[in-house]
């Protein structure tokens, strides 16, 4: 049976307030159910971002040879061996800001399961032999899945790249080829020894939890080294004014665009609702009744979705929902064109723009704002439908500061006016600095087109209204005035 949301407010309320900022020690975040499945998400406050100069890689190996390597008692496949009677797993996710080791178990398996995860944690064997094999495996990541495999994801991480250059998010979660490649496992060791401290970690524990379990692992965990807690200590991003657009050169039968630049608003911040409900309108991720998807690909069939944010949404491609504790302290304004056949590439590209500059001029209407807030409303409540969410956003309110994550968003839509809304569209979603990530095979000869302002007309297979058709015609010269349009092999990115 499920906690009400009053009842999970109230439990992680006094857990917080019982914790206070950062202590000596490890804190916890607990929601306890009657489910007989007991949910484990074990937040290191250090990710990518914490990799040292020369070393882009370091934090997720470190995550990688706990959760995919042996202790010093334990082989890894003799992990995989006594976990295959629970029926269970141990995993790991990286992010700037945080690391989360996840795993489940029922409460009859607890005992060993957790004596398991905590060898893993706090006594790593740090073998040579997993190092090399999770070393090699995070090289053909981003080698082979992500340069040669997804232009997705490429286009995306490519985007960050440019708007956090020679910043601590700068590089890809997994790092650089060329860092990874001189790796140690000593910097590894160091990279452990330094980051993973007891005030560090937050424990965060959801089911039908026994008698002082949580305690345990208080203490368990207390005997790391001291120190730690959130760090904000990272300066937000320098951007030049004037558009940049990098054209990824690749061979791929499509073209993808990444469209994006830093907004200086988070999760708890005044205007988070109001932007959360702007890029909703304008994207909604998987939505086929958000504006720009109606544009885009409804009324023009130039692809299969078309998508806004203003948080990060990694592996967007495979799932409906954001996976929570990707907590970040600066965040990013973005649109997605999911890639489109190559010769309307710079069509799309001159359509996405001209759509985001009426968004910025006009707003949205008042029954818009209201269909929006509405479906926010409801959508929130599928984020936390597991124990598992409820446990992850939980994480990730107490890192911003806020309630409940449903509570918290359901009360601030609630304050909203349409007015609110676009008063915060044009304070945050105005930019010069605008960068553009486009992954592409003809780079060089979209590249010539964009910068002479070529005319880019579109043809269709079917009749298409005249609004529409009239409406191609502006969008087709659309001028776009970019700073710098420039061509990067794709061997180069994540080098």
């Amino acid at each position: 049976m499920k906690l009400t949301i009053a009842i999970l407010l109230l439990t992680i309320m006094s857990l917080v307030a019982a914790e206070g900022p950062s202590r000596s020690g490890p804190e916890l975040v607990i929601i306890p159910t009657k489910s007989p499945v007991v949910t484990f998400r074990i937040v290191l406050l250090r990710g990518a971002a914490d990799d040292p100069k020369g070393q882009e890689g370091v934090a997720a190996l470190t995550a990688a040879m706990l959760a995919e390597g042996g202790t010093k008692k334990l082989t890894y496949e003799e992990i995989v061996k006594r976990m295959y009677p629970m029926a269970t797993s141990f995993g790991w996710q990286i992010d700037k800001e945080m690391t989360v080791f996840t795993g489940s178990t029922h409460v009859d398996n607890l005992d060993k399961y957790y004596a398991l995860i905590r060898e893993m944690l706090l006594e790593p064997g740090f073998r040579d032999e997993d190092f090399q094999r999770l070393k090699s495996d995070a090289m053909n990541f981003l080698k082979v899945s992500l340069r040669e495999g997804n232009d997705e994801e490429l286009g995306k991480e490519r985007l960050y790249g440019l708007i956090y250059k020679d910043h601590p998010y700068g590089h890809h979660n997994m790092g650089k080829v060329s860092s990874l490649e001189k790796l140690t496992l000593e910097q590894v060791r160091a990279f452990y020894a330094k980051q993973y401290t007891s005030g560090s970690f937050w424990i965060g524990l959801a089911g039908n939890l026994p008698a002082g379990f949580a305690e345990k692992i208080r203490t368990d965990f207390g005997k790391l080294p001291s120190g730690g807690g959130i760090d904000r200590t990272k300066t937000s991003p320098t951007l030049a004014s004037g558009a940049v657009i990098d054209l990824v050169q690749r061979e791929t039968r499509s073209t993808g665009i990444s469209i994006g630049f830093p907004i200086n608003v988070r999760r708890g911040d005044k205007d988070w609702a109001a932007l959360a409900l702007a890029a909703s309108y304008f994207g909604q991720h998987r939505s086929s009744y958000s504006y720009l998807y109606q544009k885009l690909r409804e009324a023009r069939g130039l692809n299969y979705g078309d998508y806004s944010y203003i948080e990060y949404f990694p592996r967007g491609m495979y799932q409906f929902e954001p996976d929570p504790n990707q907590a970040r302290d600066q965040q990013i304004f973005q649109i997605w064109i999911r890639p489109v056949q190559p010769e309307h590439g710079h069509f799309a590209l001159r359509a996405a723009l001209f759509e985001y500059d009426n968004l910025v001029k006009n707003g949205i209407t008042k029954e818009a704002f209201e269909d929006t807030r509405q479906f926010l409303t409801k959508y929130v409540d599928v984020l936390t439908q597991s124990q598992d969410g409820q446990l992850g956003y939980a994480l990730d309110s107490k890192y911003y500061g806020i309630p409940v994550f449903n509570d918290y968003l359901k009360s601030e839509l609630a304050k909203l006016t349409v007015e609110d809304v676009n008063r915060a569209i044009k304070t945050h979603l105005k930019s010069d600095s605008m960068r553009i990530a486009i992954v592409t095979k003809d780079a060089e000869g979209l590249r010539k087109a964009i910068v002479e302002n070529s005319p880019s007309p579109i043809t269709y297979n079917s009749p298409k209204p005249e609004d529409i058709l009239a409406e191609d015609k502006i969008i087709s010269t659309y001028k776009l005035t970019p700073k710098e349009v420039r061509v990067t092999p794709v061997s180069e990115v994540f080098q």
